[in-house]
């Protein structure tokens, strides 16, 4: 009962601040949790501790924050997980799907689904196609990703790091990319396609 008061208390002092949500009674707030100005919440979101939202947000549905900092112009779900560490920069965007782990999302950029990003640095007007994962842990320790600023990931791609692809370069969709990649360059790792014609599957 306790805790049922103190939601009901937080979710009251957010709306009193212009806190926008269509159904309060379906997110959960920490005592710790800051929020600005414009920020519009939807149903079922979880915000765990240590969670600051800056100005002109959208935290779409079933997304759950713990640790964040997000900043303004950013808009994060649906269905999506900002595990400890994470910072989004202003302008960035978090798609549905999409799990988040000690990064930081730069200005502009964007992971808009189906996605891990952990213990990664993304610069600016990153774009990180569906499916993309940083294969950050090697069985014994966590290592990091740097992605520089206006870096295209194809989707599909698994990143092995530790692994630095620098600005304005491309890596090509299906790839597993395990080098450091240079600038303005296309990375792409794939076989050569198969086609056998009139193939027939045996009975």
């Amino acid at each position: 009962m306790k805790q049922i008061n103190i939601q009901n208390n937080l979710r009251k002092k957010f709306i009193k601040k212009g806190v926008k949500m269509i159904a309060p009674d379906t997110v959960f707030f920490s005592k710790d949790t800051k929020i600005g100005k414009n920020v519009s919440i939807e149903p079922f979101v979880v915000i765990g501790k240590k969670v600051k939202i800056y100005n002109n947000v959208i935290i779409h549905s079933f997304t759950h924050l713990e640790n964040t900092k997000i900043e303004n112009n950013v808009s994060v779900g649906p269905y999506a997980r900002l595990r400890p560490g994470s910072v989004l920069k202003s302008g960035s965007r978090v798609g549905n799907f999409v799990e988040v782990k000690k990064s930081t999302i730069g200005k502009d950029s964007k992971v808009n689904h189906l996605s891990y990003v952990g213990d990664t640095n993304l610069g600016k007007k990153v774009n990180i196609g569906a499916g993309t994962i940083t294969c950050n842990y090697d069985g014994i320790k966590k290592n990091k990703t740097k992605i520089e600023d206006k870096v295209f990931i194809g989707s599909n791609s698994s990143l092995v790091a530790p692994l630095t692809i620098k600005e304005s370069s491309v890596v090509g969709a299906g790839s597993v990319i395990t080098k450091n990649v240079n600038k303005k360059s296309l990375a792409l790792t794939r076989t050569s396609q198969i086609e056998i014609k009139n193939y027939k599957r045996k009975k």
